[in-house]
């Protein structure tokens, strides 16, 4: 009995919640969803932890479904009205809600705030719990593919896709971020990680900027491959990117900004790279970086992102000298923007500032002439003669940016070739791996150019495999299960397709041959070309071909497509320019002088110099997003939309109008019309019987047939209608949400009245047997206790009294000999002792006199102990002095010795320490130690030297060496004293601080000198060291003799005062008072 309630009070709590759509091809998992706590249960108390913790996380999606929308758009009953959608859109995310599915797709809705859903305890809570069981999150899809990737063992990629600002770089990052902590580590997983992780600063850095609805805008599509071994730890990884903007380069429109790497070298770089790249820490300074008028950004901080992308760079393995190689192509690019042009007399354009070209030639190791020919001249090619033909100014300028930008466009290619190299797996077995697209949204911007239509064009294609991938999915489950396909109405967008990217006819190949094609190709003629080719089309009009009502919405030079988005104008200005996107001949053989390594791999001698032109950038682009849809058809597919709620950045706004173009051109209605078109809820028969099984008594509480059966049973008892359902092999599929919303209804009151009688069954039952088994427990433990109690009271008296009377007697007999009765309390009074000394020993040498006083029996043990320690604590002392420390106190015991008791001043100077110099080699003059660099320099203090003609104050510096001492004038050498000259140096007795050099005859070309030093004691002990004799310092009373020169003498008197002077007397002496210090012990 116990067991069974206890089983079904289990499943009544545990399987009471609502079950959502899934559609993962891991369908076996359990898909229990977010419901709402009991306020209220009849106890309050809960049966299971898990249950607990299930109830804790669930978001209520029946009793709170109008409060905060819900959780699948697949359950929303007009699933083809965008007003339903939006409201349920909007309900969510003002409760902060993000993330909502459809199905498998995760739809997100940029906060603009931090939200404290992405902590390590939200990674734990997801991790390994099925898709539909926890609120909508990035990582549950996260979890779910890695799950899916690991037992089906095959490839998937997950494609995140929106405008500009909606998050779709941030969600490429969690999705990193959470497979760093959920996959098993190693030390070398966890290289594989960090180098992964830190991928992302490194091309955010080269490959992001500042635009006019993100700051942090991705100029480039990027393909990055995970790669996973069977244990499901990250292994390798491998990274495409598409359509780098190059054009951002060399021009930016107002209020936007160049790549973030160009704002971090300038306002993060250490002072000493600036230096050598030659670049001030002034954005303003270069033509590259202010012509958007933003250089300072609020939102962000270049200092930080500099250290942070250094940090990666050394993570990610390049070397010291790739580092110098790549920021000295960087800087050579805001060098190269710098430089101008004249014309001369003949119209030609010539360099009007060296400066810069000089930094240039120097970054990228170019002779300078040939730099400035190459840009100033065009190489042309005549059967077998070559021409150089100068360029105008315009031409000029139209080849230096053509330059920066092929320079900073194929320095990227190697950078992410370079983080791919690190990136590589060496394992030859077979992996699995999980792809992120973080590609370009739709563009609608108020001009639309080239870039536009390349992006926009991308989506056409995104979207046409998306379509088809998702009809796929669906029917591949219909045919599994044995259920018909029926066939969803939908629009193809493969007219738009077939009108971009037709061979001969379609808007790319009219592009090619217009650039291609000899003659005066415009843009305009490119426009007429293409009003000949492809005039009736109906998802194409330029303004020739509209109706009058429409050609006032449009210019001339305009033509408009109706994507599956919606009509998107373009603009053709620019088009040929862009997509040809020429570097001159010449301009690549100028770059392949180079000495520049990465420059050097960018422009191999190697590469063909054909004289065809190069492939144009949409072909290119084109070839690349086939390249990218081959990948992609070999994976499994799973989405991540992104929206942005507004265009001003701000939380908790949400702009309809914004959302609803962004729901359109996302394909958000098209997706949820194929997911619903045949049935919007399927299940496995074991989870729908498990839990619906209350709800009918043929099925409750255990269905012995098969679930199967069991679910025929019960549906039947509910009156579902034949139209409503469908049994497959292994599920059940509903029709319509309200169907299943009402079988949930039904539950959800049938659940409290069966909880209420399993609940009172399963306490009353408890609660009895409880009662007898602690009526009859506490009988028995009374009466053992009672027992134990008595004699434990008694034991405890007895042993009391016998040591009270053995302590008594032993302290009467403490001073007798050792014997029976006072051995014990002896015993005692040691360990007493010993305690308390153990508590209170002397922290240092000082404190030795700070010895416990101690009884009597203890007094020579006591001795013994104190000597021992105090020599303990010496060594300790001893041993933890470094050797820079003993110097010190050698240099100050030799100070002692000479000086200790005879110089008034000496005790003040026994707390400063002395240094190794007083003055640093950089403030000596460089040819005076290029003319003492034959001898060892070992001190210098500056000194005060008094003439000996006048005693007129004069400042020096006075040096050291191993064979002399010099007294040196700024640059110039005033006087050498060799030590072996030196007779000795006299100090007087009192507080002041002049010292008199006295040199032997043979040396007197100048006499003696008077010196007045601060560092006295510290002088004088270096010299007495260097010198090995500390007895030629003599500390003298009252007057110095001194000679001026051979045969004249002069005398320098000491007395104290009241206050410090040096002057002259009137006997001719030199008069030094000195205040009297009082005397430190």
């Amino acid at each position: 009995m116990n067991g069974f309630l206890q089983k079904e009070a289990e499943d009544v709590i545990w399987r009471c919640f609502l079950s959502h759509v899934s559609l993962s091809k891991a369908d076996v998992q359990f898909t229990h969803t977010h419901t709402h706590t009991q306020a209220g249960g009849p106890s309050g108390q809960s049966l299971e932890d898990r249950c607990n913790r299930i109830l804790r996380n669930m978001e209520a999606s029946l009793t709170a479904r109008d409060r905060v929308g819900i959780q699948d758009f697949v359950l929303l009953d007009a699933y083809t009205s965008e007003t339903a959608f939006l409201d349920n859109l909007r309900k969510r995310f003002h409760e902060n809600l993000i993330y909502t599915y459809i199905g498998t797709l995760l739809v997100s809705v940029n906060p603009y705030k931090e939200l404290d859903i992405y902590s390590k305890k939200q990674m734990d809570t997801y991790m390994g719990v099925n898709f539909f069981e926890l609120p909508p999150h990035i990582y549950a899809l996260a979890d779910n593919v890695f799950r899916t990737m690991l037992s089906e063992f095959n490839n998937h990629f997950i494609l995140i896709s929106g405008e500009s600002g909606a998050g779709k770089t941030e969600a490429s990052k969690k999705i990193l971020q959470f497979y760093a902590v959920s996959c098993p580590s190693t030390r070398v997983l966890n290289n594989v990680r960090d180098r992964l992780l830190l991928s992302n600063p490194v091309l955010e850095a080269f490959g992001n900027a500042k635009t006019l609805k993100n700051d942090n805008s991705s100029r480039f599509g990027k393909y990055m491959d995970i790669q996973f071994d069977q244990q499901g730890g990250a292994v390798g990884g491998h990274i495409l990117s598409y359509l780098l903007e190059k054009s951002r380069v060399v021009h930016q429109n107002h209020g936007e900004r160049n790549f973030h790497i160009f704002y971090q070298l300038v306002e993060g770089g250490e002072d000493d790279l600036l230096l050598w790249l030659g670049l001030q820490r002034n954005c303003q300074q270069y033509s590259y970086l202010v012509q958007g008028d933003c250089a300072k950004v609020s939102s962000i901080n270049d200092r930080s992102d500099w250290k942070t992308v250094r940090k990666a760079l050394s993570v990610i393995d390049f070397s010291e000298a790739d580092v110098e190689h790549l920021f000295g192509i960087i800087a050579s690019v805001l060098h190269l923007g710098n430089i101008r042009f004249d014309t001369d007399a003949l119209g030609y354009a010539t360099l009007s500032n060296n400066q810069e070209m000089h930094w240039v030639s120097k970054l990228l190791g170019i002779p300078a002439q040939v730099l400035q020919h190459g840009l100033t001249h065009r190489k042309i090619e005549a059967k077998t003669e070559e021409v150089f033909s100068p360029f105008s100014v315009d031409h000029a300028v139209y080849a230096r940016d053509a330059l920066a930008k092929a320079i900073y466009g194929r320095t990227f290619t190697w950078l992410v070739n370079k983080i791919n190299e690190s990136l590589v797996n060496k394992d030859s077995s077979r992996k699995t791996v999980i792809g992120l697209l973080d590609i370009y949204g739709f563009e609608v911007l108020n001009v639309n150019s080239f870039e536009q239509f390349c992006i926009n064009y991308c989506n056409e294609k995104l979207q046409q495999l998306f379509i088809e991938l998702t009809l796929k999915s669906e029917q591949e489950e219909y045919h599994l299960e044995g259920i018909e396909w029926e066939p969803v109405p939908y629009f193809n967008n493969k007219i738009i397709c077939d009108l971009v990217e037709e061979k001969y006819r379609g808007i790319i190949s009219i592009l090619d041959e217009e650039c291609l094609r000899p003659g005066e190709a415009t843009d305009l003629t490119f426009l007429e070309k293409m009003e000949e080719t492809m005039g009736g089309h109906p998802h194409f009009v330029t303004h020739k071909l509209a109706d009058q009502k429409t050609r006032k919405t449009m210019d001339r030079g305009d033509f408009r497509l109706l994507h599956y988005a919606g009509e998107v104008t373009y603009c053709v200005v620019g088009f040929l320019d862009k997509n040809n996107d020429l570097l001159y001949r010449n301009g690549k053989e100028v770059m392949r002088r180079s000495k520049n390594a990465i420059i050097t791999h960018c422009f191999p001698t190697t590469e063909p110099d054909s004289k065809r032109r190069p492939e144009t950038v949409v072909t290119q682009f084109k070839s690349s997003l086939v390249g990218l849809t081959e990948i992609l058809m070999s994976k499994e597919p799973w989405y991540v939309r992104c929206i942005k709620p507004n265009e001003a950045k701000q939380p908790g706004r949400f702009d309809d109008v914004l959302v609803r173009h962004q729901v359109k051109y996302l394909g958000l209605m098209e997706h949820l019309r194929v997911r619903r078109a045949g049935f919007a809820y399927r299940r496995k028969y074991e989870i729908f019987l498990q839990r619906y099984k209350a709800l009918c008594p043929d099925t409750w509480p255990n269905w012995r047939g098969s679930a199967a059966e069991g679910v025929q049973r019960l549906i039947k008892h509910l009156g579902y209608k034949s139209d409503e359902y469908k049994m497959g092999r292994t599920k059940i599929f509903i029709r319509h949400p309200k169907t299943l919303f009402a079988t949930e209804d039904a539950f959800q009151e049938c659940k409290h009245r069966l909880a209420t009688r399993i609940q009172a069954k399963y306490k009353g039952y408890r609660v009895k047997g409880d009662f007898q088994k602690q009526k009859e427990a506490a009988t028995r433990i009374e009466t053992c206790w009672r027992g134990l109690m008595a004699r434990k009271e008694r034991e405890k008296r007895a042993w009391a009294a016998k040591v009270i009377k053995k302590f008594i007697k032993g302290f009467m007999t403490r001073h007798q000999p050792i014997g029976a009765d006072n051995s014990e309390y002896l015993m005692y009074v040691r360990q007493n002792y010993l305690t308390r000394l153990k508590d209170n020993l002397p922290k240092t040498v000082l404190h030795r006199d700070a010895w416990l006083t101690p009884p009597p029996i203890m007094h020579e043990v006591s001795q013994i102990l104190k000597q021992v320690y105090i020599r303990h604590l010496v060594r300790k002392y001893v041993g933890g002095i470094s050797p820079q420390r003993k110097a010190q106190l050698m240099l100050k015991l030799q100070a002692s010795v000479i000086f200790k008791g005879k110089k008034e001043s000496y005790p003040f100077s026994v707390s400063r320490p002395f240094l190794d110099t007083r003055i640093g080699t950089d403030n000596i003059s460089i040819k005076v130690l290029q003319m003492i660099r034959q001898e060892q320099l070992k001190t210098s203090v500056p000194v005060v030297k008094y003439d000996r003609n006048g005693f007129r104050p004069r400042l020096r510096q006075l040096i050291f060496t191993m064979e002399a001492a010099y007294l040196v004038e700024e640059a110039k050498i005033k006087q050498r004293i060799e030590f072996i000259s030196l007779k000795g140096v006299s100090v007087s007795d009192l507080s002041d601080n002049f010292l008199i050099f006295h040199v032997s005859c043979e040396d007197k070309k100048k006499g003696d000198l008077v010196l007045q030093c601060d560092h006295l004691f510290e002088a004088l002990t270096k010299l007495s060291v260097i010198v090995s004799n500390q007895n030629f310092i003599r500390v003298v009373q009252g007057s110095v003799r001194f000679d001026i020169q051979p045969g004249r003498e002069g005398f320098v008197d000491f007395k104290s005062g009241q206050e410090s002077m040096v002057y002259r007397a009137k006997n001719g002496h030199l008069m030094v008072e000195s205040t009297r210090n009082k005397t430190r012990m």
